[in-house]
């Protein structure tokens, strides 16, 4: 007779560790301090400059054309935007720690300087200053997060990171209307000190972190790699439709706000925007990664986004848009940590500030189109009599970028085990 053999079933997997907690080191606790500092003392005197140099003389103003001050904002932008690129990839080059620093002195001087700009060349200057100075650091801010934090930590930080600049958001124009009482020069003064408050604290804090290896070639070599890294050059286009989206709430939604309720609809609008990202963002985001992928969390909220927007062709009431305001927030206050955590994962490890560099297209792109055909569409809309029309064509936008988003992110790789 012969005997059975009995087979061993095989062992049941483990299942994963969970990732061990966030507990903030130094450089973490100065980089999320700092975000707060440099996005406060941007919004304490970019708001004022409009109110300063074209507010009537009779209000205390220049009396200067609001045409020629919107042309210098808008330089400014663009100055930052195109060197943003260029930021990231000299960061892999010579750490993000000295272009972090360089930035915030570079803005302090450009804001002391609009502070006694009496002409509109100077204005245009001082400008163009700050802008070189966001230019340095942006992307740099963005690399050093990632070097400073463990992979299965970066959405939180980054998550922690927006919630301070939301912050600096909200208080940064009460205290730079406060100041203006004093006078402008205070109040550009006062944010010029900021930067430089800034400045300091990651000099004391934010270790001089260098790429794990110098990367070969030239310094656009990394941000020629990050073009020919064909998914996420996908994936960086793509979101040209979310950063599109994201600037209706100071285009196509404020146009809105004030329709429905005047001009002193704005403060509400925005109060509700940033307050829910500062109060809701970190449990929400906890929560959406404990049970989603982060590239799902990103399609979920970007599409939220679009179904946002979409509902307002149907708002006939100042509160009812502020709830779809809220729904709105809820999908943007999810797309910059994952948006971040995504770019991060892309990138090798010698060329992080590349990748953040040339993701910053997305957002100039964007954001462009999103300021020119945001009010176009609006007035379009009216003037056919479908003033719904709009509201419809951005939710499919929205739609159709969400799709984008899971197309583009088909092949990454998931995201890394804890240590």
């Amino acid at each position: 007779m012969v005997t059975p053999v009995t087979v061993a079933a095989p062992p049941t997997p483990a299942p994963p560790a969970p990732p061990p907690p966030l507990r903030l080191s130094g450089a973490q606790l100065g980089l999320i301090v700092a975000n707060f500092l440099m996005w406060g003392g941007f919004f304490a005197v970019i708001p004022l400059v409009t109110v300063h140099f074209a507010g009537s003389v009779a209000s205390g103003g220049l009396g200067w054309a609001a045409a020629s001050v919107g042309l210098v904002l808008g330089l400014r932008q663009l100055t930052q935007q195109g060197l943003t690129v260029l930021g990231g990839a000299w960061a892999d080059r010579v750490g993000p720690k000295p272009l972090i620093l360089a930035g915030c002195v570079l803005r302090s001087l450009g804001f002391a300087w609009m502070a006694f700009s009496g002409s509109l060349p100077e204005l245009l200057a001082s400008a163009l200053l700050a802008g070189i100075g966001g230019g340095l650091f942006d992307a740099p801010k963005s690399a050093a997060i990632t070097a400073v934090t463990r992979p299965e930590h970066r959405t939180r930080m980054f998550s922690l990171a927006s919630i301070s600049g939301n912050l600096g958001m909200v208080t940064g124009p009460l205290i730079g209307a406060a100041l203006l009482g004093l006078g402008f020069q205070v109040a550009a003064l006062a944010s010029a000190s900021v930067y430089l408050l800034a400045a300091a604290l990651m000099g004391l804090t934010l270790p001089h972190v260098r790429p794990p290896r110098r990367p070969p070639g030239s310094g656009m070599a990394g941000l020629r790699a990050a073009a020919a890294n064909v998914p996420f050059r996908r994936f960086t286009l793509v979101l040209v439709g979310y950063f599109l989206l994201s600037t209706q709430i100071n285009v196509a939604v404020t146009l809105k706000a004030i329709a429905l309720a005047g001009p002193q609809a704005t403060g509400p609008l925005y109060a509700v925007s940033a307050g829910l990202a500062v109060a809701l963002q970190y449990p929400l985001l906890r929560l959406a990664e404990r049970y989603l992928r982060v590239r799902t969390v990103l399609t979920l909220a970007v599409g939220t986004v679009g179904l946002a927007l979409g509902l307002m062709a149907l708002v006939s009431s100042f509160g009812a848009l502020l709830l779809c305001v809220a729904l709105y927030s809820l999908g943007t206050m999810l797309v910059y940590p994952t948006q971040q955590t995504l770019t991060a994962r892309f990138a090798p490890p010698e060329q992080v500030g590349s990748y953040f560099g040339f993701s910053a297209i997305s957002l100039g792109l964007g954001g462009a189109l999103g300021s020119v055909l945001g009010g176009w569409l609006i007035d379009t809309g009216a003037r056919v009599g479908l003033p719904a029309a709009p509201w419809l064509i951005l939710a499919a936008t929205g739609l159709v970028t969400a799709w984008g988003l899971r197309w583009a992110l088909r092949d990454l790789a998931p995201a890394p085990s804890a240590a």
